[in-house]
């Protein structure tokens, strides 16, 4: 589920970055990788920490990074009640 509160106090969104990189073995193959994590547009510091991490650690040279990101909770999905009442 969702952590709605660093939604709504935090601007985080949700992220999804599609990482395109060469086998170690076969620089001429790609390989996609899909990361998805909560982070803050536009400077994406989670996803940058990962990136660099992979660029240490990983073996597979990166070729591209795509990002998609989507705020969960947009202000078309809160509407106020027309009726107000008890129930009994």
């Amino acid at each position: 589920m969702a952590d709605l509160s660093i939604q709504l106090t935090k601007h985080y969104r949700l992220t999804t970055a599609k990482i395109l990189y060469h086998m170690p073995d076969y620089e001429k193959l790609l390989q996609e990788y899909i990361w998805q994590d909560y982070d803050l547009a536009p400077k994406y510091p989670s996803l940058k920490k990962f990136l660099e991490f992979w660029s240490k650690e990983i073996e597979g040279k990166l070729h591209s990074v795509y990002v998609a990101d989507k705020a969960l909770i947009t202000p078309g999905d809160y509407r106020f009640a027309d009726w107000q009442g008890t129930l009994q």
